[in-house]
C-alpha cells in the first residue's frame, strides 16, 4: 500500500491531506508538524485571537478527531531532520520513515531583527504562529508602549489591534511610505489615514538602529535619524522568508522558494511542494504567493497530482487584511502597473484600479465588497473595465461583466 507523507502541518498541509482523502486515496497518510497543536488558522492571530475574541479552539481548521478518523496519521510537535530523496525516506531523529511521495508545505518563517541591534533582547515578539501570539499577549496592555518596526500588512494589522486595546503605538518603515513594495501610493494614503486616525504614530523613511534593554528586556528603541523611544515591547513585521531548509537538505532546487512546475512537482518526481515555501510558473514568470486562498487551492491540485491527474494549477490571487472597521480585499497581482484608477465611494468605501495601459491588473477594495467581486471575475476571466466606468462612482459596474 502506498505511503504518502506531508511535512508542514499549516493551511497547505492540512488541506493536501483532506483532499487526498475526500478524492478516494486509499493509501497511509502521515501529517507532520512541529507545532504541538493540530492545523489551526493563521490569520486570525494578529487580529481576533489577540484581541481576545476568538478562543483557540475556534483557531483549528478541523477537530483532532478528524484526522483520526480519516485515518490520517498526525504527528506533531515532530521536526524532520532530513530528507534521503534516493532512499525516499525522511529522518526523523533516529528513526527513518518510508515514503512513496511526498509533499514539503513547509510554509515559511519571519525575519527577525539581528541579536547585534538587539533582537534577541525578551519583549521582541514575531508574529507567525500560536507561540508568538500567545508569548506576546501579556505584554499588550493599555497604556503599553510598544514600536513595530514595518508597514507591511502584518505591521499595520499589529498597529490596528494594539492601538484598539489602548496601547501608545509607534510605527517605522524604513522606505518612503508604509506598504511600498505591496501596494500603490493611494493604497499607502489611504492607510495612514486611518492608523493616524487612530492614534498610531507613523515615521516613514525611517528605520530601527538598534534596541537597548536592561536585565535582558526591552526598553528603548534609537531610530536611524537619531530619535529615542522608550518602549515596552517591539513587534517585528519586516516579512518572511520560504521555509526550504529541508529541500536545500534534499538536493531539490530552489527559486524564491521550492521550485516547482505547473503541477507543484519539484525537481524530485516523487517530491511536490506547495503553499508558502513553493514557487511556480504563472503567466509566463515565476511567482510565489503568500496567501492562505493559494495554499488551499495549490495543495488541492497537488494532491490530486499525487494520485496522477496530471493537472496544472492556474492561480487566481487574492488576500484580505482587516484593520479597526476597514476590510481590505485585494484580487489579482500589480506587477507592471502604470495607472490607478479611484473609485470613491462614502465614508471609508473605496477601492483603487490597477492597470497596465487599458488592461486590468489588480484591485485593492477598502469596504467595497461589490467592486472587489466584479474586478476579481474580470480579472480571473482575463478581462478589462472601462476606466471612465470605474471612476464614476453612481455607475453600475455589473455590466463591465458581459462587455
Amino acid at each position: 500500500m502506498s505511503h504518502f507523507v506531508v511535512i508542514g502541518a499549516g493551511q497547505a498541509g492540512a488541506s493536501l491531506v483532506a483532499k487526498l482523502r475526500k478524492d478516494g486515496f486509499e493509501g497511509d497518510i502521515t501529517l507532520i508538524g512541529g507545532e504541538t497543536v493540530p492545523p489551526y488558522q493563521r490569520p486570525p492571530l494578529s487580529k481576533a485571537y489577540l484581541l481576545g475574541e476568538m478562543e483557540k479552539e475556534r483557531l483549528f481548521l478541523r477537530p483532532e478527531s478528524f484526522y483520526a478518523d480519516q485515518d490520517i496519521t498526525l504527528r506533531m510537535g515532530t521536526w524532520v531532520n532530513g530528507i534521503d530523496a534516493e532512499a525516499k525516506t525522511i529522518q526523523i531523529g533516529e528513526e527513518d520513515i518510508a515514503y512513496d511521495q511526498l509533499a514539503l508545505t513547509t510554509g515559511s518563517v519571519p525575519r527577525r531583527l539581528p541579536a547585534a541591534i538587539g533582537g534577541d533582547l525578551e519583549g521582541v515578539f514575531v508574529v507567525r504562529d500560536l507561540a508568538d501570539v500567545d508569548a506576546m499577549a501579556p505584554a499588550v496592555q493599555p497604556g503599553a508602549r510598544v514600536l513595530i518596526v514595518g508597514g507591511g500588512y502584518i505591521g499595520l494589522e499589529a498597529a490596528a489591534v494594539c492601538a484598539k486595546l489602548g496601547l501608545d503605538v509607534t510605527l517605522v518603515e524604513m522606505a518612503d511610505r508604509i506598504l511600498q513594495r505591496v501596494a500603490a501610493p493611494e493604497t499607502s494614503d489611504y492607510f495612514r489615514a486611518l492608523h493616524t486616525g487612530h492614534g498610531v504614530n507613523i515615521l516613514e523613511g525611517t528605520g530601527l538602529d538598534h534596541l537597548t534593554g536592561a536585565d535582558g528586556k526591552v526598553t528603548s528603541a534609537t531610530l536611524t535619524d537619531g530619535a529615542e523611544l522608550a518602549v515596552d515591547f517591539v513587534v517585528v513585521g519586516v516579512g518572511i522568508e520560504p521555509a526550504t531548509d529541508l529541500a536545500e537538505l534534499a538536493g531539490l532546487d530552489l527559486d524564491n522558494g521550492i521550485k516547482v512546475d505547473a503541477q507543484g512537482r519539484t525537481s524530485d518526481a516523487s517530491i511536490w511542494a506547495a503553499g508558502d515555501c513553493a514557487s511556480f510558473p504563472h503567466q509566463g514568470r515565476r511567482i510565489r504567493l503568500e496567501s492562505v486562498p493559494n495554499a488551499i487551492d495549490q495543495a488541492e491540485v497537488v494532491a490530486q497530482n499525487m494520485m496522477g491527474a496530471a493537472q496544472d494549477y492556474s492561480a487566481q490571487p487574492w488576500f484580505w487584511s482587516d484593520q479597526y472597521d476597514v476590510k481590505l480585499q485585494i484580487a489579482g497581482l500589480n506587477t507592471g502597473y502604470d495607472t490607478v484608477v479611484t473609485r470613491a465611494g462614502e465614508g471609508a468605501t473605496t477601492s483603487f484600479w490597477y492597470y497596465a495601459g487599458d488592461q486590468l491588473l489588480a484591485v485593492d477594495a477598502m469596504n467595497d465588497p461589490r467592486a472587489y467581486m466584479v474586478a476579481k471575475r474580470l480579472i480571473d476571466a482575463g478581462k478589462t473595465a472601462d476606466k471612465s466606468v470605474v471612476a464614476d462612482a453612481s455607475a453600475d459596474l455589473k455590466p463591465l461583466l458581459r462587455a
